[in-house]
């Protein structure tokens, strides 16, 4: 997301190739991913009858991402991004 001339001089300088993403990539972003997962947890298919329903479960469900929903949240939250080769022409 560096566009500056000091950036793309210093990755030229370290023979470093920029690739630049998107300007909406949600799937790069952690956070974005997060909450996908709390909203598959919490609002899926569930109706709260009050508003302190809806946001004491997604207090809970983000409180047990280091235990509870641990494992499901080591995968989904995997960086896991596509690499890219060189390619001479």
């Amino acid at each position: 997301y560096q566009h500056c001339k000091l950036v793309e001089d210093l990755a030229e300088a370290l023979k470093i190739e920029l690739v630049f993403l998107p300007p909406y990539s949600p799937n790069l972003n952690l956070i974005e991913r997060l909450w996908k997962f709390v909203k598959k947890q919490c609002l899926y298919g569930k109706y709260y009858p009050a508003f302190d329903a809806f946001t004491n479960s997604i207090q809970t469900c983000l409180s047990q991402t280091q235990t509870i929903h641990f494992t499901a949240l080591q995968s989904f939250l995997a960086p896991n991004f596509q690499t890219f080769e060189i390619c001479k022409v």
